[in-house]
């Protein structure tokens, strides 16, 4: 490698910009474009990074440390508890499956009981970073998939630490330590009796869970009297990295420390001020790892065997899909639901990293096992985003809305004026309006076991893709008046709105935008009536903020109404314009002074000074003199 850290440095952002800005520009996942920065950098492409690839690999799994720390804060053990059936249930079917198959797969093909069952173990791990940064960035943990992915992702996340707990007692003692590049620094188990090790990794486990009750929120508080927010950064730094040494030091992974620590801390006061500091620092991190995976994929060893580890490969992604379609099974998620599940946790995961490197270092695996099984497991998660584009473009549209056809076609003979599509948190509370004041709209949802929970609440709710022609059809299209689309998808969003101004053009269109810029293209695509979710609440909560400092509420509801006229006429201007260079800039800021001076001259021609509505003083001053009269 030329030069040292600020060239690879420069490496790795410019990688990552260039790179994940034309994943994101042909509508693929970032995680795609983080693992293609990785190959490209690589030692076996450009060559940016050579034998230190390893060494950037673990310090890049602080991102994964971060990110499971931080979901461990959102877990609070009360809501812990409460999801432990569905942890448990999830989690023992697949994982149990997925070891069996593939203990039996590897010991057909020749392999010691030994090397397959810890091949077992790491293959029955999925990708916690790769998963949850897909659902997130397609904001499907709120469906009842993103809520089965996480119990499942949750439980090998736990159960990990009993299998690395386990793994000493495999260890080969005859034998001399591997100390090569594979292994772990020397860590405090490795000096004890194999009894011993598991005593120290369960009293580590212990250890961890007190400290971040007796010492850890004892410690925040008094950080927090001292007001210097970089001080907080700070000892948030301190836990994780603290958590992660002790962890690393008895010789289990730091991310699993991390997550217990997350988990202890769920409860105190600083929950949501560590989340806002580590947040940013994950996300990098995350970035950093996912391209150290794409950079460690070793193209020699797939060179000297490419059809055993194809082979291996596929086998192993088949074997976790249909165990994960079977594990959906059980649990009778609907149909789209089943298949996102099956196709997003088929990978062998970052864990699986720790595990056969800690087996490598027991003496349990060899050089040649070692190295293909790494190579599998980084191109099982270079393979996923591709595997799950598959699934969403070519498999879902044919297979999984096969259902939408058939549920909604039963019911949705009584069709009405409105249809109201996507009933989450935002079409929800329009639903729900709209119902108390006697009018029904036909409900669509694409999460089909939302669909059937919202049936037993008494809404109208049907399943179903709403792009499709057939759908809105049998919803009743023609008859209708409006169509409201509450989606917090800009992209389906758009191909609905699209479908129905075409096909459609007799029904208004009433959309709900994220943001302005949906707006502009909204906009540009002649939709009229848009309503951006934040605009409204942002609006009131200023005008509250005002009412407190002594302004008159009638002027401010005044001023609101204003406020919209004035910004929905500049959005529409703006629209036409390019969004991006200086010359758009130059012009928002001129629509900004405009609507200020706007605004300020109403006030100053008694529009609203003059007014005397509501409750203006003359008529408080009156009402309070009759009083006393």
């Amino acid at each position: 490698m030329t030069g040292g850290l600020l060239f690879q440095a420069i490496v790795f952002l410019a990688g990552a910009i260039i790179c994940v800005s034309i994943a994101k520009r042909f509508g693929l996942s970032s995680v795609i474009g983080y693992l293609l920065a990785g190959v490209l950098i690589g030692p076996y492409v450009l060559g940016f990074i050579g034998a230190e690839g390893q060494d950037i690999l673990h310090f890049a799994e602080f991102g994964v440390v971060m990110m499971l720390f931080l979901i461990g804060l959102e877990i609070e053990p009360k809501n812990f508890w409460n999801m432990r059936k569905t942890i448990l249930g999830l989690g023992c079917i697949q994982v149990g499956l997925t070891m069996g198959f593939t203990y039996v797969f590897f010991t057909i093909m020749g392999f010691e009981w030994k090397v397959s069952l810890v091949i077992a173990m790491a293959v029955a791990l999925s990708s916690t970073a790769i998963a949850m940064q897909t659902i997130k960035e397609k904001g499907l943990m709120d469906t009842t998939f993103g809520s089965s992915a996480f119990s499942i992702l949750l439980f090998q996340d736990i159960i990990v630490i009993f299998m690395l707990g386990a793994l000493p007692l495999l260890s080969n003692t005859s034998a001399a330590p591997n100390t090569d590049d594979h292994s772990a620094t020397g860590s405090l188990i490795q000096s004890l009796p194999l009894g011993l090790q598991t005593l120290a990794i369960i009293l580590s486990v212990v250890l961890i869970i007190l400290a971040g009750r007796y010492l850890i929120v004892p410690m925040l508080r008094k950080v927090a009297k001292t007001s210097v927010r970089e001080l907080l950064i700070a000892a948030a730094f301190l836990i994780v990295f603290g958590i992660s040494f002790l962890m690393e030091f008895v010789g289990l992974s730091p991310a699993l420390g991390a997550f217990l620590g997350g988990v202890v801390l769920s409860n105190s006061e600083f929950k949501h001020e560590l989340e806002s500091t580590l947040e940013p620092f994950k996300n990098l991190l995350l970035g950093l790892f996912f391209m150290a995976v794409g950079a460690s994929i070793n193209f020699v060893v797939i060179a000297k065997s490419p059809l055993t580890i194809g082979g291996i490969l596929i086998a192993i992604i088949l074997l976790k899909a249909l165990v994960l379609f079977i594990t959906a099974q059980v649990f009778k998620l609907k149909l789209d639901q089943k298949l996102l599940l099956t196709f997003s946790l088929a990978q062998v995961g970052e864990f699986a990293f720790v595990l056969l490197s800690f087996a490598f270092q027991l003496n349990i695996l060899d050089q040649e096992t070692i190295d293909v099984m790494l190579v599998i497991t980084a191109l099982s998660m270079s393979l996923t985003p591709i595997i799950g584009i598959i699934n969403e473009r070519l498999i879902l549209p044919k297979v999984g809305t096969k259902e939408s056809i058939k549920r909604p076609m039963d019911h949705i003979a009584k069709s009405h004026k409105i249809i109201l599509v996507g009933f989450g948190h935002f079409g929800s509370t329009v639903g729900r309006f709209l119902r108390s004041h006697g009018v029904e709209a036909t409900i669509l949802d694409q999460d089909s076991n939302r669909v059937d929970f919202l049936r037993k609440m008494g809404f109208e709710v049907y399943y179903g893709d709403a792009t499709r022609v057939d759908l809105l059809e049998s919803a009743g299209i023609a008859e209708a008046k409006i169509l409201i689309c509450a989606i917090d998808n800009p992209n389906v969003t758009r191909q609905v709105s699209k479908l129905v101004k075409e096909k459609y053009p007799h029904v208004e269109l009433m959309i709900r935008a994220k943001n302005r810029y949906d707006a502009y293209d909204l906009l540009n695509m002649g939709i009229e009536n848009i309503y951006r979710e934040s605009l409204d609440t942002s609006l009131t909560l200023a005008k509250d903020v005002l009412s407190k400092m002594g302004f008159r509420k009638y002027t401010l509801n005044r001023q609101v109404q204003n406020f919209i006229k004035y910004d929905e006429e500049s959005i529409r201007r703006l629209a036409k314009e390019p969004k991006r260079g200086d010359e758009y800039i130059f012009k928002a800021r001129k629509e900004l002074e405009e609507q200020e001076r706007l605004l300020d001259d109403d006030f100053k021609r008694g529009i609203v000074d003059l007014d005397n509505h509501w409750d203006s003083e003359h008529i408080r001053k009156a009402l309070n003199t009759k009083v006393k009269n």
